[in-house]
């Protein structure tokens, strides 16, 4: 239940998320100073006063500052390590740790005000002032997480001020109320403005390194996969039989939908790992790590049979049913970081396409790794 109303305010992207936890996580210098001031001024009201209450304030406020200083330690040790629900749970942590520390400064002035200590007062609320404003300039976005504190940290003035007898501390309460909406505005619109940048980035990036079209890796994107994969994989090089007449014959829009569609087909029939990149026009490209030896071998030509078979199926354009067919050249080659040169094994590759295509169209073809011939494989 709380995971799912939590989910109204998690960025459906997880790398956008994982950004803003991140950024959560690196507020060491404002959460340090905050904790260390608080719990130097609840010290200090405790030996001023001997209050029993105040003691037991100040150990709850060493405690929950203590805990939120570990806590971005513990993440910054791990958080290269941590899955997509790590991060949602994390960005939990930090929000309950935020409303804990803030529940303890909340108590400090609920504490001076009923002992009618204005020099207590006084110190309680700057801390929770000096505390808000350290919480929007870094947990501002995450708004969930400062409206939740601020909220935590206010009620128990509010609660302490109209129980007050004089007038001035209930109007002070109800003054309170409207500083909690008012940075309830404010912390939505410095989320919003941030998150809008955040997006943006990410969209330049993504525009670098995927296809505008079809929404694939693109041949920068496929060439850096390459570099990383390690143990035995193979590449398979695919053109599509027949897409120029359905272009030509229905037109560019038809045509790109086509490409769309075949993207798609491509990205299932794949699977996980491994990736499906366009080179450009109706060029595609996989990458998919297989077993070594002929296990490999045959799972590599498996799945250039089946992306062939796809393919082979009728395509649904603008209510138009559109048959194309698909030949594939297959390479399996070894570690790319210790085998043969990227250009090495993209030209074996084409040179395997191209055997398929002269045979006809509609099969694949398998280049040898050994001596670098093609033989069609059906």
């Amino acid at each position: 239940m709380t995971l799912t109303m939590l989910s109204r305010f998690l960025h459906p992207d997880p790398r956008i998320r994982r950004e803003l936890v991140d950024l959560l996580y690196t507020s060491l210098p404002q959460v340090s100073a905050i904790g260390v001031t608080s719990v130097t001024g609840a010290a200090a009201l405790t030996l001023m006063s001997g209050d029993i209450g105040y003691a037991l304030i100040s150990v709850f406020i060493f405690i929950t500052a203590a805990a939120r200083i570990a806590s971005l330690f513990r993440y910054k040790s791990r958080g290269t390590q941590l899955s997509d629900a790590d991060v949602i749970g994390w960005e939990r942590l930090y929000g309950a740790g935020a409303s804990a520390f803030g529940l303890a400064l909340g108590m400090l002035s609920f504490r001076a005000l009923q002992l009618d200590d204005g020099p207590g007062a006084w110190i309680a609320f700057g801390l929770s002032m000096s505390f808000c404003v350290g919480m929007v300039s870094r947990a501002a976005i995450r708004p969930w997480i400062i409206l939740t504190t601020a909220a935590v940290l206010l009620t128990p003035t509010i609660l302490a001020g109209l129980l007050r007898p004089e007038l001035a501390y209930k109007l002070g309460a109800v003054m309170l109320v409207f500083f909690w909406l008012t940075l309830r505005e404010a912390s939505k619109h410095l989320s919003a403005a941030f998150v809008e940048r955040l997006e943006a980035k990410h969209r330049l990036a993504r525009q670098a390194t995927h296809d505008f079209l079809t929404g694939l890796p693109n041949r920068a994107a496929f060439f850096q996969a390459l570099a990383e994969t390690r143990g035995s994989f193979a590449i398979i090089a695919i053109d599509l039989d027949g897409f120029k007449p359905v272009n030509d014959r229905h037109g560019h829009h038809v045509g790109d939908d086509l490409l769309r569609q075949v993207a798609e087909r491509l990205s299932v029939c794949i699977g996980n790992p491994g990736i499906a990149a366009r080179f450009g026009g109706d060029e595609f490209m996989i990458l998919k790590p297989v077993a070594s030896g002929d296990a490999g071998r045959e799972q590599a030509l498996a799945l250039a049979r089946q992306a062939i078979r796809d393919l082979s199926m009728p395509f649904l354009l603008t209510d138009i049913p559109v048959r194309i067919g698909a030949s594939a050249g297959v390479l399996i080659s070894a570690d790319a970081a210790t085998g043969a040169p990227t250009s090495q094994l993209m030209e074996r590759v084409d040179r395997a396409l191209y055997t398929a295509k002269r045979a006809g169209g509609g099969g694949c073809a398998l280049s040898d790794e050994g001596a670098g011939l093609e033989r069609a494989a059906g």
